[in-house]
């Protein structure tokens, strides 16, 4: 663990030139001190490396100095396709692995393209996890991971859409899909894979057990099928639907892909008061009437007629909330 630290300790200083001890300090996760043992160990070795006092002051190495204990762990290169993601890297529990990985590849490359490196860094970032929700990372994130990766059966209670039961899943892979984690995997029983939803895994066991992937199997090809086969689950009706101009702006902003390319598409021209009238796909009644009432007074339902029926009675509920003095109605 000391010798990684060290050799960090050097990355970082080839990579910026010049850190203070707090600075190393925090970026190892380890306090000032140990820092001030590291550089000492690192002179003993022979490394060209001193301090300069004073508020510009700091560690560095001597000028045109580079280590070339750059080779990566095998480790560090299983984790390569993370590199550009930090942030679920740490949800699966290889954090670290991650950033002295990034370390390394950073002090392998030339000064020019370390420049261009550091500069993207600074330009593009990818955040996965939606506006609304910091992801849904579980306990159980990074052993589903550790399962997944050596081939390991797993027990788990799983809370799903009928309620909670055990599954014995062998897990082929993980999809992370706007910010939450997917396993998918086998259950016990049953020949083809399904998806699961690992934050819905309330407790789990690995089984001292293996299995064999199927051959051929390809992860990415099956979650572009699953996601196909659940959109076109998804949309089970129709409705026929009124918007105004900033309604529908208003449902470029919160519908999905799906629906706006159906609204643009069956849209008529507008009538006098600029309205549209256009067709929608709809999961159920339910989600219909939650996801239409986001757009107030700037939709109106024509078809079918329940729908219609409970917008209507949703808006005479309110109406009758916001007509009553505050803190008096319902």
């Amino acid at each position: 663990m000391r010798a990684t630290r060290l050799l960090s300790v050097l990355l970082l200083l080839q990579a910026h030139g010049r850190l203070t001890a707090t600075q190393l300090a925090e970026r190892l996760d380890v306090s000032p001190r140990t820092i001030y043992r590291d550089v000492e160990a690192l002179h003993a070795a022979g490394i060209p490396l001193y301090g300069e006092a004073g508020h510009d002051g700091g560690y560095r190495l001597v000028d045109g100095w580079r280590t070339r204990l750059t080779g990566l762990t095998a480790e560090e290169a299983d984790r390569l396709f993370l590199a550009g993601l930090p942030g679920p890297a740490t949800e699966l529990g290889y954090g670290e692995v991650v950033a002295a990985l990034g370390r390394k590849l950073h002090a392998a490359l030339p000064p020019p393209l370390a420049d261009r490196a550091a500069g993207i860094r600074q330009r593009f970032l990818l955040d996965a996890p939606n506006w609304y929700s910091d992801g849904d990372a579980s306990a159980h994130l990074p052993a589903v991971a550790d399962a997944v990766w050596r081939q390991r059966r797993i027990r788990v209670r799983y809370r799903g859409w009928s309620g909670e039961g055990d599954r014995t899943l062998a897990p082929y892979g993980l999809v992370l899909k706007g910010g939450r984690w997917y396993v998918v995997a086998a259950r016990a029983g049953r020949d083809s894979p399904a998806t699961y939803r690992v934050n819905q895994i309330l407790t789990l066991t690995e089984l001292d057990e293996g299995f064999d992937r199927p051959a051929g199997f390809d992860l990415m090809a099956y979650w572009q099928a699953h996601v196909a086969g659940f959109r076109a689950r998804l949309h089970r009706d129709d409705a026929t639907i009124r918007l105004s101009h900033r309604g529908r702006d208003r449902l470029r902003e919160i519908a999905s892909d799906v629906v706006v390319a159906a609204a643009e598409r069956t849209a008529g021209p507008p009538d006098d008061a600029g309205w549209v009238t256009a067709v929608v796909p709809i999961e159920s009644l339910t989600h219909a009437h939650g996801d239409l009432l986001r757009l107030g007074a700037d939709v109106e339902v024509l078809a079918p007629t329940r729908l219609r029926a409970l917008l209507a009675a949703t808006a005479a509920e309110l109406a009758a909330l916001y007509a009553a003095p505050a803190g008096t109605g319902g």
